[in-house]
């Protein structure tokens, strides 16, 4: 399939760039923001959901993971549409998708519709993320043009994921659960009639679309994590459980053959070779899962063991929110100065602090002690550490290749997501009450951030480290 040449926009004027430039950016954030506050403002209308729906543990997670594993599962295509068909028409479709599966999760019924629903969610934020990164690494110049951008992206991810509790909450406990999604329709609108106006349209490459490569990690991927969901209710030694989870790792070595054989890929796997982009990799997967994770149990934990409505689970996190935003701000300053590898230790070690003083939580524990404090550890440390994150995934990735290490980047976040949750439910599923469930999945998130620690230190520090000493030279 190779589209033809599509006629490139004029450069707009020196006066008009800076204005241009902005447009583009309010647009390309506010995109990714409403997939990210999506994708968090679900967690607070859960216990809705499951009551209303008669979903059990398992269910309701597949209620998060299917759009996650959908997401995660397209993104590199969604990334190689981009490059192929132009990343403005490309991002006003996603958009569009979005919109609509959001109206369809609002007005679901019964647990297959808004699964499914859920499900088509994530093809439109699969197209919309890659392309919002790439967007931002065509029309920002490397420097200090594209670190402020890069950290504006950085800091929406987080900032979208902790204020999506609070907005959901607040709609599921003064109007319901439903509204949450419904809002997304209006703000599609206005995001596309935007996108038509200000985002560029770029001339697309010629190539072709690896559909192979695209079906073999979504399967692979969703073979793979219904195995270890499944685990969670069957065991791990249960053929439910080992057969799925044997024929995701099967399929999954057919996708890194292809990869490496396919004349166009849509990873190729020469983004790996620089281990700066392989520990990012690395980190963001572990990271994301356990914070997604950490979303998901706490809500359930604030309303099911405190018994709190869920406006009061949505305002809990305030003060992470608060400290994340604030800490967010400096980072392409100090980037400056320290450089990102620094910033990012620094910062997944608080998160990892954080986390590990969340496992003594208990229904006796104080809010202040329990919850708010290491929360405030944990939006210190994500806000220092997103956009140094995001940065590493594409750093010095060749020109050609923008749009693909973009793709690596969310489908890291968002594979990291589905298998954080599946994980760690079916890691916590033995435990006898809600609030040892918990308790175990913090502790199996304290294990993923330390790996995430370990990553970074073994692969990006190094390359920072020779970085800074091929420029002094």
């Amino acid at each position: 399939m190779t589209p033809a040449h599509a006629p490139t926009t004029s450069i707009p004027t020196a006066s008009a760039a800076p204005r241009r430039s902005g447009a583009i950016l309010a647009i390309v954030l506010v995109g990714y923001f409403m997939i990210v506050l999506d994708n968090s403002i679900i967690f607070t209308g859960l216990p809705q959901i499951a009551v209303g729906m008669n979903l059990s543990p398992t269910a309701l997670s597949w209620v998060q993971n299917a759009y996650t594993l959908v997401f995660g599962g397209l993104l590199l295509l969604g990334a190689r549409m981009g490059d192929l068909l132009g990343r403005q028409r490309v991002f006003i479709v996603g958009v569009a998708l979005f919109g609509l599966a959001s109206l369809l999760v609002g007005t679901a019924q019964t647990a297959w519709w808004i699964i499914a629903a859920r499900a088509f969610q994530g093809i439109g934020a699969a197209v919309v993320a890659p392309s919002s990164l790439a967007l931002i690494t065509a029309n920002f110049p490397a420097g200090r043009e594209r670190t402020r951008a890069v950290a504006a992206f950085g800091t929406t991810a987080g900032i979208g994921a902790s204020l999506g509790l609070v907005v959901g909450g607040a709609l599921a406990d003064r109007v319901s659960w439903q509204a949450g999604f419904f809002i997304n329709v209006p703000i599609a609108v206005v995001m596309i009639l935007a996108s038509l106006r200000f985002l560029p349209a770029n001339r697309p490459v010629r190539g072709r679309f690896d559909l192979l490569g695209a079906i073999t990690s979504t399967i692979g991927m969703g073979a793979l994590v219904y195995g270890i969901v499944n685990s969670g209710k069957q065991g791990w030694a249960s053929p439910l459980s080992l057969a799925p989870a044997g024929i995701g790792v099967a399929v999954l070595a057919v996708f890194v053959v292809n990869e490496w054989r396919a004349q166009q890929p849509i990873m190729p796997l020469r983004i790996f070779a620089n281990r700066e982009r392989s520990g990012a990799a690395i980190a963001r997967l572990l990271f994301a899962g356990t914070m997604i994770a950490f979303f998901f149990f706490t809500t359930q934990f604030l309303q099911g063991v405190y018994h709190w409505n869920p406006l009061q689970a949505g305002l809990a996190f305030l003060p992470m929110t608060a400290v994340q935003f604030a800490s967010s701000l400096p980072v392409p300053r100090l980037t400056r100065r320290f450089g990102n590898a620094p910033l990012l230790v620094a910062g997944l070690a608080l998160v990892l602090a954080g986390m590990a003083w969340m496992t003594r939580l208990t229904a006796e524990t104080s809010y202040l002690a329990g919850v708010a404090l290491p929360m405030i550890l944990i939006g210190l440390g994500q806000g220092l550490a997103f956009g140094p994150l995001t940065a590493a995934g594409i750093a010095g990735a060749r020109a050609e290749d923008a749009g693909a290490a973009s793709g690596v980047v969310n489908t890291a976040h968002q594979l990291g997501s589905t298998l954080g949750i599946a994980i760690l439910t079916a890691a916590s599923a033995g435990a006898a009450t809600l609030a040892h469930r918990v308790i175990d999945a913090y502790a199996g998130g304290t294990a993923m951030l330390t790996i995430a620690l370990a990553a970074v230190l073994t692969l990006i520090v190094p390359a920072g480290i020779a970085a800074r000493h091929r420029t002094r030279n």
